[in-house]
């Protein structure tokens, strides 16, 4: 069935989760295990959505837990911009404006088909703060609308010991960037 796991693969991605989990602890300090994985089970779509982010290999981890909505959130950590989604323009206007050479799909499209929401500048900028992340790639960040009304689109990577946001059209793409996620759960 479409969106579900089998009990195996849920258990296969609590492992992985755990183990990450373990390994990182610099990323959800007071944050415990139990607790996340409680919350992962009582809310299966929501594993679905962590199985694509680790499936398109963004490493999916806790970053931090949100007091207001009672919810942990989840960001992609993988070193670089996850393979499994470099490649792309994006949004579906930019997709369906190429003629030529068009990419597979596009980032907006691909965090709504995985059930996710692209980071934005500030949320791309605090997980640079847990790490060096996109030092050989880049990353899609959500544009604002006047940005993105004019065709351009944003996007950012972390060089020199800075994290930069730099701007292109909307429908470019590279083999090096993709787009980063996150999920609250």
């Amino acid at each position: 069935m479409k969106n579900k796991l089998s009990s195996e693969q849920i258990q296969e991605l609590l492992n992985v989760l755990e183990t990450r989990f373990e390994n990182n602890t610099n990323r959800h300090k007071d944050i415990e295990w139990s607790k996340v994985k409680a919350k992962l089970e009582a809310n299966p779509d929501k594993l679905w959505s962590l199985d694509e982010m680790e499936r398109t290999e963004g490493e999916p981890d806790v970053v931090g837990f949100d007091k207001n909505t009672n919810e942990y959130i989840f960001y992609d950590c993988s070193a670089e911009s996850p393979k499994g989604r470099r490649s792309i323009c994006y949004d579906h206007e930019a997709l369906e404006k190429r003629k030529e050479n068009k990419p597979a799909n596009s980032a907006i499209n691909m965090a709504e088909e995985m059930g996710i929401e692209i980071l934005n500048e500030l949320q791309y900028k605090e997980l640079q703060q847990l790490g060096k992340f996109d030092s050989k790639t880049s990353s899609w960040i959500a544009t604002p609308a006047d940005i993105r009304k004019l065709g351009g689109a944003i996007f950012s990577d972390f060089r020199y010991n800075t994290v930069f946001v730099y701007h292109n059209g909307a429908d470019s793409y590279y083999a090096a960037r993709g787009f980063r996620g996150l999920l609250k759960v």
